[in-house]
């Protein structure tokens, strides 16, 4: 596998089927997406308070729900995880095509696959990164994360226009469906991957108590490095996605803008994340990864700011677009960095609850500033709470994490292993 590596990269066939799986979840994901709010408004004649209760409820009980799931993960063999996750959202979205064919599909039970959903992403999540750090030797580690941030780039381009399609022709309910499949092809893909996966060591104790809860918050905020770039993404990431309701207000609305146009100033800037995602691993390798973190974690909050100043007709959409394209460039070399640096720093028997708490403290934020948001653009108007959020944003490079002593010792040792 490493000969691999110098030639070419190459990471194996086991990473093969792994990238394969997320590459297809990911593409129904997003072939899906507003699948359930256009549900809800087209054939449950859903308001606009319902729409929102979907879009932030869910992902908030679903994020409660998953609380429990990170200990519990972090004591199983991770595989079999991945698999069980996949399967769960697959049998909970195939209910929605099921009930609406049998003419019983209620909004409640919309709620209720979104929160099961969102529960399953994030143990998803905590549970591939401990999975591929026992995949892959760690210099491998930011190929993989690049590889996996191209893919999320390209789904998000060519996802949303298929699904739109699709929607129009057959009803959102069919976008539901492949979504569905989508993961029972992940979890048959995951499966192929095959290989024995050490048995993680069993806990002392065999009943989880209300404190093992806490364990990945308290390994996070105990930890100089990881502390920092917790809150920093935690707010960064909530603050943005609590515009986004705003802006598709002031476009849609009060500027005038098309759906068309919507969607093209968001799906054409896509673009920049694949450049980003394919220019993460050399930039690191010339400037160094603390570096690389900073100044692209500094350069992506410049840009949100900019979308206060949106106007109408060709020059506002150029201007939604330009801001996007520099913001979702920044983001592609970012994240994948960010990605390593993270699971660097965390020891690998406790991958699973650091990274669902980190999931958890995300959605919840982000469903919390996105309902904070949406007041203050009562109050204010959406431009300004737009720009207040852009402001706020420009503060978030304080919380980026410092450059390491030369002389302080890795908390967590390899020991060999490897990394997502």
């Amino acid at each position: 596998m490493r000969n691999g590596h110098r030639m070419g990269h190459r990471l194996g066939r086991r990473f093969g089927w792994l990238w394969g799986a997320y590459g297809t979840s990911a593409l129904g994901t997003w072939l899906a997406f507003g699948a359930f709010p256009l549900i809800a408004i087209q054939v449950l004649d859903a308001g606009p308070a319902e729409v929102a209760a979907l879009s932030s409820a869910g992902a908030a009980v679903g994020a409660a729900v998953a609380v429990p799931l990170g200990p519990w993960v972090e004591f199983r063999r991770k595989r079999h995880v991945l698999i069980g996750m996949d399967l769960v959202r697959f049998a909970a979205l195939l209910t929605i095509p099921a009930a609406f064919a049998l003419g019983v599909l209620s909004f409640v039970q919309l709620l209720l696959v979104s929160v099961v959903v969102a529960a399953a992403d994030i143990t998803f999540g905590a549970a591939s990164g401990a999975y591929l750090k026992t995949l892959l030797p760690a210099e491998d580690l930011l190929v993989a994360n690049a590889r996996f941030e191209s893919t999320a780039w390209t789904t998000t381009i060519i996802g949303p226009p298929l699904g739109g399609a699709a929607i129009g022709l057959l009803g959102p309910v069919t976008t539901v469906v492949a979504d569905a499949v989508s993961y029972l092809l992940s979890a048959l893909g995951i499966r192929a991957i095959g290989g024995k996966e050490p048995r993680p060591e069993r806990r002392e104790v065999a009943r989880m108590r209300a404190g093992d809860l806490l364990d990945g918050w308290r390994y996070i905020l105990a930890d100089a490095s990881l502390r920092p770039l917790f809150f920093n993404s935690t707010l960064f990431n909530g603050l943005l996605m609590a515009v986004t309701p705003l802006l598709t207000v002031l476009m849609l609305g009060r500027l005038g803008f098309t759906p068309w146009q919507y969607g093209l100033a968001f799906a054409a800037p896509a673009i920049g994340g694949l450049l980003g995602s394919r220019l993460a691993r050399p930039l690191v390798g010339r400037y160094g990864q603390h570096r690389v973190l900073v100044v692209a974690g500094t350069l992506r909050a410049l840009w949100p700011v900019g979308l206060a100043f949106v106007g109408p007709g060709t020059g506002g959409l150029l201007l939604v677009m330009g801001v996007e394209l520099g913001l979702i460039f920044c983001c592609g070399v970012f994240n994948p960095v960010y990605s390593t640096y993270r699971l660097e720093r965390t020891a690998t028997d406790r991958v699973a609850r650091t990274l669902s708490a980190w999931s958890v403290t995300n959605k919840a934020t982000t469903a919390l500033l996105t309902a904070l948001w949406g007041v203050l653009g009562s109050l204010l108007g959406p431009r300004t709470a737009i720009g207040l959020a852009g402001v706020l944003l420009l503060a978030t490079p304080l919380l980026l994490p410092r450059a390491p002593r030369r002389d302080a010792p890795e908390r967590s040792a390899w020991s060999g292993q490897a990394a997502l």
